[in-house]
């Protein structure tokens, strides 16, 4: 393959896989907003004590074979001994999943999730059998095959969780749901890779194998617990009702800025690589991403009563202060991720491996101490004071070390950080003088917009002119 069909294979891939992500994100807020009006509190917490569970396992049972396959020079030759090897680790970890469900449910505070675990086991097992046929997809850049692949699966959990919620099934439904869309979804990875079921054991390239993957397993594993660690500290605290609130409120933060961080990610590392200005670059980069973070989850902190009592119902009410505290770390999260992507353009790998070693140890001290005096929002709030207290500078210090100008860099967040200010404040207003919530969802929201717009946009049009020229 030259190189003009490759960048055009990738450039095909990243549309398909823009699209994807806007399609399912859209459908599963829908399906997510339905599900929360007819669950409880607590049903959300054990079922997110159960997917806790799952996404370890399904971390620890990839051993990093699909990466290895991904980019092997040789994929048809270790196709075979990989497929072996995800079987075998799938075929564990659903084994002891299932035989420790209980144990494991119990040890998290919430044993009413054992069965949801014990189902959800089987899709390891199932992830694992279909390894192969996964990883060649992404190899070859068929995004258009795993767009259809995700709607189907999203269809096929939809409505199967759908039919059991509605029949009494509960959190059960959701875990079946799961399964059934996994099982359609493996086998329509099979059909559309055009790869049939070969398995093998070439014992000369089991070592390289896992020498490759390992490393990523682990490194997958150390950021599942940056994502997780405050699920398990919570249903250990504060119990399974308490974990859905919290739970809820993390999902809805994640709405604008796992968007934001997608479109961050796919233009970091590759515009960094070019860059010969290291310090404008990022600088650039870093203002345009603050310009969209900050307003995004000041806005959502500011609304995020009206929001949740309009979209989840007013007995999810107790999910607002939570929301505010997670919009504001919502925004942090994406100057980081363009911060980790220049290191890694820079090959400065290393320093992102110890601020995730720090940030995790942080997070488990200030999440047991805050949780118990006070509760979720504490929890909540101890994502900001860690992000900022701990992470950030720690960032700042692995820039400087890589020849970035600070000053240049908080230079150029000043303008965005003061266009924040009045939309904040007109947010808060319509919200605190508009009783319905509705009205004060709309009035709030598109006043803030329009304020922001006003003042950042000949700033933004500048800059992003900056950028391409």
């Amino acid at each position: 393959m030259t190189d003009v069909e490759l960048k055009s294979k990738a450039v095909r891939g990243a549309a398909w896989g823009g699209v994807s992500s806007i399609v399912l994100r859209m459908g599963s807020l829908v399906v997510g907003i339905v599900l929360a009006r007819i669950l409880t509190p607590e049903q959300f917490g054990v079922y997110a004590v159960a997917l806790t569970v799952q996404s370890i396992l399904m971390t620890v049972a990839d051993l990093g074979l699909s990466a290895d396959l991904i980019r092997s020079e040789e994929p048809e030759k270790i196709a075979p001994t990989v497929a072996t090897l995800g079987m075998v680790s799938g075929a564990v970890t659903t084994a002891l999943a299932i035989a420790s469900s209980g144990f494991v449910a119990q040890v998290l505070g919430s044993e009413a999730a054992a069965p949801a675990i014990a189902v959800l086991a089987l899709t390891l097992f199932l992830a694992g059998v279909s390894i192969v046929p996964y990883a060649m997809l992404l190899r070859r850049f068929q995004q258009r095959e795993l767009f259809w692949i995700g709607v189907v699966d999203f269809v096929v959990s939809t409505v199967v969780t759908l039919l059991l919620v509605f029949a009494g099934f509960g959190v059960m439904g959701l875990a079946i749901g799961r399964v059934s869309a996994q099982v359609v979804s493996s086998a329509l990875q099979f059909v559309l890779a055009k790869e049939r079921p070969r398995y093998g054991l070439d014992r000369e390239r089991v070592r390289p194998v896992l020498a490759f993957g390992l490393p990523i397993a682990t490194a997958n594993l150390l950021a599942w617990g940056l994502l997780n660690v405050d699920n398990i500290v919570l249903v250990r605290i504060a119990g399974a009702t308490a974990l859905g609130y919290y739970v809820l409120a993390f999902n809805i933060s994640n709405w604008p800025m796992s968007a934001l961080s997608q479109s961050v990610r796919a233009i970091a590392l590759p515009y960094f690589s070019r860059t010969d200005d290291a310090s404008s670059s990022l600088a650039r980069v870093t203002a345009l991403g603050w310009a969209g973070a900050l307003p995004a989850g000041a806005v959502l902190a500011v609304v995020s009563a009206p929001l949740i009592s309009v979209l989840y119902g007013e007995r999810w009410l107790t999910s607002a202060p939570v929301l505010s505290a997670l919009g504001v770390f919502g925004a942090l999260r994406v100057l980081f991720d363009i911060f980790n992507g220049f290191l890694y353009a820079r090959g400065h790998a290393r320093p992102v491996l110890w601020v995730q070693i720090a940030w995790l140890l942080a997070l488990v001290v200030g999440m047991v101490l805050a949780t118990t005096s006070f509760g979720i929002v504490g929890a909540a709030w101890v994502h900001v004071v860690v992000a900022l207290v701990v992470i950030l500078p720690m960032y700042l210090i692995a820039l400087r070390r890589c020849g970035v100008r600070l000053g240049a860099l908080l230079r150029g967040a000043v303008w965005p950080t003061v266009a924040t200010v009045p939309a904040f404040a007109v947010a808060g207003l319509a919200v605190a003088l508009i009783g319905s919530a509705l009205p004060a969802l709309l009035v709030g929201g598109f006043a803030a917009v329009a304020v922001y717009l006003a003042v950042v946009w000949r700033w933004g049009k500048r800059e992003l002119r900056a950028m391409s020229a």
